[in-house]
């Protein structure tokens, strides 16, 4: 897909990770994000989408994680500094919708300080109770520490951060 400003988001792919690792590298030093390591990158490489402008440069990047049957996390929404506010997020943001979609999710969550901009795609803040005590059972055998997050389970730290959980059920096709 090729948005009015020339960038194109495509599918990541295994050359893209270390520019991937770039991007969020910022954003885990101020704790924004978690960090993952190269190995956990590689292993998810089929889950991001990424950005990038008319001369190739990988500009931003995003990944869509299932978690459920109709419940998937938007993770790692990053857009290098140079770029913000041209609008990168948002294309991100709404292919990883088309690919939620395309997939059968009905949810999206997310965990973000950058409330505003998800506010803006439809988003709301959430509490507890997203998915039932079943769900919950089952996604807490996840070694995925997104998921342990998600569920707030105590092997995880307290949300010290401050960052908010929030969700949007998408519209049928």
């Amino acid at each position: 897909m090729t948005d009015p400003n020339g960038l194109t988001v495509r599918r990541a792919r295994t050359p893209d990770v270390p520019r991937i690792e770039e991007l969020i590298a910022p954003l885990v030093s101020k704790r924004i994000l978690l960090g993952k390591d190269l190995a956990v990158l590689y292993g998810s490489v089929q889950e991001f989408r990424v950005a990038e402008e008319p001369g190739g440069l990988v500009v931003g990047c995003g990944a869509l994680h299932v978690m459920w049957q109709d419940l998937a996390e938007v993770r790692t929404l990053a857009v290098d500094p140079l770029w913000r506010k041209r609008r990168v997020g948002h294309v991100l943001l709404e292919q990883l919708e088309r690919d939620a979609h395309e997939l059968g999710v009905g949810k999206l969550f997310c965990l973000t300080f950058e409330v505003d901009f998800f506010v803006g795609h439809g988003f709301a803040p959430v509490g507890e109770g997203i998915v039932g005590p079943d769900v919950v059972a089952e996604l807490a055998r996840s070694g995925d520490e997104g998921v342990a997050e998600f569920l707030d389970l105590p092997r995880v730290k307290p949300n010290t951060l401050g960052n908010t959980r929030m969700l949007k059920v998408l519209q049928a096709l």
